[in-house]
């Protein structure tokens, strides 16, 4: 077999996995409402990121940014909170990733079932083609820093937070459980306690579907946002290019295919492969080792669970205390109620909720 015919046959299993995963988000089970539960104040604002500014692809850099502020805090004038910062997958934005996780009967079911009060913040991070994967780029913009330094930053000055890093919490599903890994290895300085549910992208990927169409499509193309009439394979693999292969000098998309002519370009490969938190968590294990817990959940026929365990085995390897859960369930199917009776009660028993603590 080719490493080319490999590649392809990787690269069309995953697919066919995700296919799947995209049916079955219709299906979320939704937990039906806590009796008594109070409700949360919705806030929406927006946040200028300056880690955004002057990006090759004119995504916006003032973004739409979620508050979720507890029932207690029009009341509870003197009082500090802390806060998890929740992060969306492809192809969906803050307001779709609200309506998945069912927020905000979800955040006020956790409150009522018990669940410390805490400020959940979702941000924005959609882009001209459909996701950031959180990365740093000239030609996205740097998502990375934008969550983990003007989203925050933005929060601290405008809420009543407890401002420090044992009171600030990250987490994230699909491309978001991409990002909270990205970020959670990468920012400890900043986040103390980190959730990773369903992560995608965790080892590298491979050329694509078609690569060689792929490559005609966008020697066609006039400017990023002629990405939107794409399918959504090849509009992800086109999000995947302008993370981890920009290349300011190769307009109008300023970014690297990692083929041409359809055979694999091994030097874009090995870029992609650089951003697989597989391949640099070896780099990451002190900072993972700073925090105070780290959680990790994936349905049992969900094609991202090889890779989550492995990414496990990988923190179990280096001595990284970590819990990591297979639960019945699809990609999607659980999502809502793994926000509510998991990932909110995980934040409550680890975030510190006293100022002043660290």
């Amino acid at each position: 077999m080719t490493a080319r015919n490999l590649i392809a046959g990787i690269v069309l299993a995953a697919a066919a996995g995700l296919g799947l995963r995209l049916a079955a988000q219709v299906q979320t089970e939704v937990p039906p409402p806590v009796p008594g539960a109070r409700p949360v104040t919705v806030e929406r604002v927006k946040v200028h990121g300056t880690a955004l500014e002057g990006n090759l692809e004119g995504n916006a850099v003032d973004r739409d940014v979620l508050v979720f502020l507890p029932p207690s805090y029009a009341t509870q004038k003197s009082r500090r909170y802390p806060v998890v910062y929740a992060l969306h997958g492809y192809s969906i934005g803050a307001e779709q990733w609200a309506a998945e996780i069912r927020a905000p009967q979800t955040i006020e079911g956790a409150f009522a079932l018990g669940a410390r009060e805490m400020i959940v913040v979702l941000p924005d991070s959609k882009t001209v083609h459909n996701g950031s994967m959180y990365s740093s780029s000239v030609t996205t913009g740097d998502f990375e820093q934008f969550v983990a330094q003007d989203v925050v930053a933005y929060i601290d000055a405008h809420y009543r937070t407890i401002p420090n890093r044992a009171s600030r919490g990250l987490a994230g599903h699909s491309m978001g459980g991409y990002g909270a890994a990205r970020l959670g290895m990468k920012r400890a300085d900043v986040f103390a306690s980190l959730y990773i549910m369903s992560p995608c992208c965790l080892s590298a990927r491979g050329a694509g579907r078609d690569p060689a169409e792929l490559e005609r499509v966008v020697e066609a193309m006039k400017s990023p946002a002629d990405s939107a009439a794409l399918p959504f394979f090849p509009r992800a693999q086109l999000a995947a290019a302008a993370a981890w292969s920009p290349n300011p000098g190769n307009p109008p998309l300023y970014l690297d295919l990692p083929t041409k002519q359809g055979e694999p370009r091994p030097e874009v490969l090995a870029r992609w492969a650089a951003n697989a938190p597989l391949a640099f968590v070896d780099q990451y294990v002190g900072n993972l080792r700073r925090y105070r817990a780290i959680a990790m959940d994936v349905g049992d026929q969900d094609g991202l669970r090889v890779d989550a365990a492995r990414l496990h085995d990988a923190f179990d390897t280096y001595g990284v205390a970590n819990t990591f859960e297979v639960y019945q369930g699809t990609h999607t199917s659980k999502v809502a109620d793994r926000f509510q009776n998991h990932v909110m009660t995980f934040f409550s028993a680890n975030l510190t909720f006293e100022a002043g603590r660290r």
